[in-house]
This record gives C-alpha cells, structure tokens and sequence, in this order.
C-alpha cells in the first residue's frame, strides 16, 4: 500500500471517528430544519408531546403601556404534518414558569406564578393543577399540588406525573410574590400524581434543590439534569451541571451521574430513543449571565453525554418536544433573564433532526 494511500485512510477514518473528552462525544450527526413561525413570540414555554403534535403553554407576563403586565396564560398548538401553528383556548388560570407534562392524549398543567392585581407583582406561585384535552379543546380543574411552586419539572413515568423541584414561599410568607429581594425556597419536593385517581402522593425528595431544570425520563427512571441552584432569581441564583437519576419503581435516588458538559438552565429537552436532549438555556455565575447554543444528548444506558450541532440561534425559554426524529425549538428570549424586555423574544422555530445510528 502506498504512503498517499494510507494517508487517506488514516484521514477518512479521522474524520468518522468521534471525538471522546471526559466522556463527552462530539459528532455531527443530524441537521437543522427551519419551520414555520410561531404566531406569538415569547419566552418561558412549558411544553409536552401529545398524538403527534407539539403543545406550547403560558408565556411570561408582557408588559403594557410600560406598566407590569399579566401572564398572558397562551396555548398554541404544532402540527408537523402540515407544519402549521393552531391558537387553542387559553389557560383557565393565566401562569408562567409551569410545570407540564403529556399522557394518554391528554397533557397536564402544574402549579406556575400568577399575577393577583392588575399592574402588581407576577411571580406568586400557585398550587393548582389542570389537565387539558387538546381533542375538545378543554380544560378541567385537578386535585391541587401538596404545595405551591414555579419553575418545576414534570415528568411522565409509568402512567403517573412526578413534579420535581421549582421554587416557593416560605412558610407565613405565602402572600408575598417571589421577586429577587423576597426570600423564597428552592425546593427538593417530588411530588406524584396519578391521574388515573387524581389524588397526590409525596416521594423521596431531590437530592439537590433546584429550578428551572431539565427532566426526562428513560426507562423508568427520571433523570434531573442541571438547573439553577441557591434562589429562584437569576441575580441571587447560579447553574449547575449536576444530573442525578431517580428511579421510580423503588422510590429512590441514586448516584449522581456524570455531569452536563455545558451547565445551564431553562432550555427545552426532548427524548428520543433512550437518549435526553437539551437545547439552549442560559448559564449563570458571579461573573457571567448569557444565553447558550448548546445542544447535547444524555445517553443513561452509558452515562456519556454527546455534543451535537449547536443552536442556530443563542436563548433561553424556548419550548420544545420530540415528535419522530425531530427535536422542535420553539421562540424563546435571546439575551439573558432580565434584558432587553419583549423585543427580544423571537418567533423562531426549528427543528433539529437526529440522523439514524
């Protein structure tokens, strides 16, 4: 064999081979899809896959005519088929920063923050629950949280909905709105709900208190990946790149597992053939506070973490699902919380379609 020709093996075989740091693969499987905008641009989507379609939820308040405006309690409707946008009936209690989740055809809807007074603060959580029939189009009111939160995680497993973390008044302080200056918990409640009865029962709590996370599940298991860690605040709080697995037949928490490669939080996630996908997000620290490209997918069955082509555009409270072999971003803010107001929510959809393996 001659020496060119092995070079070009040696190149061929460089460039099909993964790149393995710290566990950590980078690949360049897959490719991004534009799609058709979203009717509305905001941010803090909450997000579930039912029967094919994509449902976005809530919104953050608006404000209007430069006062504190209220949640706007949105819900829209995906279908990729058509790749068409659906206004649906709003949320009977208009709420940001909820927890959903999809099951059975029907999705459910917990707790958020809500607004009491026209022009008053917008960040008092509730303990609600709703579940939404996107057939009929309708609402109906559920058995109530065991306590009031925003910024949960809900996740489906085994036909009931586990609600993990988020962030609450203290105790006596239930009045107050969750605003940066008010102290406020960031919980480590898991919480379980069973449809099939509509009635709560309390879990093992998480391990490690936090908001605005990414949860999947795979397996039975609940993975709780990143998330922002010591207040609810973006100026008093700061991410983590901790994932840790519960399993939900033992009511346990297990190991922690290895670490996101890029930490952050309030970004969209998706699973898709045993593996967890998280998209965008913002990372916070003493001395940063920016939105995040990143896309990367948790593998459980070999705790390895996979980087994958980034976002074609940086933000954070994106909504998103995974219908077939497509990870669907939906708006989003693209500056960090707290800046640049409204006009830098987006109306971009895309799609990230994972390439077979």
């Amino acid at each position: 064999m001659s020496w060119r020709m092995r070079r070009v093996i040696a190149a061929s075989a460089q460039a099909a081979a993964l790149l393995v740091i710290g566990g950590v693969a980078a690949q360049t499987q897959g490719r991004w899809v534009r799609l058709a905008p979203i009717p509305q641009a905001n941010e803090e989507w909450d997000s579930a896959v039912v029967s094919g379609k994509l449902y976005v939820f809530g919104g953050n308040p608006v404000a209007v005519a430069g006062k504190q405006g209220a949640p706007p309690g949105l819900v829209f409707e995906y279908d990729p088929a058509a790749d068409r946008w659906t206004k649906k009936k709003n949320m009977p209690q208009p709420a940001h920063h909820n927890a959903v989740a999809g099951y059975n055809g029907k999705i459910y809807v917990f707790g958020g923050a809500v607004q009491r007074q026209p022009g008053g603060p917008t960040q008092f959580p509730i303990d609600n629950s709703w579940e939404y029939d996107p057939v009929a189009d309708a609402w109906r009111a559920l058995a109530p949280m065991p306590m009031r939160r925003m910024a949960a995680a809900a996740v489906e497993a085994g036909g009931k909905i586990y609600v993990i973390g988020g962030a609450g008044p203290w105790p006596g302080l239930e009045n107050e709105s969750l605003n940066p200056e008010q102290p406020h918990r960031v919980l480590d409640a898991n919480s379980m709900y069973d449809p099939a009865t509509d009635s709560w029962q309390v879990r093992q709590t998480l391990p490690t208190a936090r908001t605005h996370m990414f949860a999947g599940a795979v397996g039975g298991k609940i993975y709780v990946i990143g998330g922002r860690v010591g207040s609810m605040a973006v100026v008093n709080g700061s991410t983590t790149d901790l994932v840790e697995e519960y399993d939900t037949a033992a009511d346990r928490w297990g190991a922690v597992r290895l670490r996101m490669p890029t930490p952050r939080d309030g970004g969209a996630v998706g699973v898709y053939q045993g593996k967890i996908y998280v998209a965008g997000g913002q990372a916070i620290s003493a001395i940063n506070n920016s939105v995040s490209r990143a896309l990367e997918a948790y593998d459980p069955a070999t705790n390895s973490w996979t980087s994958l082509p980034t976002l074609q555009l940086a933000r954070h409270g994106l909504g998103g699902g995974v219908i077939g072999n497509r990870f669907y971003l939906v708006s989003g803010h693209i500056t960090a919380a707290f800046s640049g107001g409204e006009p830098l929510n987006v109306t971009n959809p895309d799609a990230f379609e994972i390439s077979g393996r």
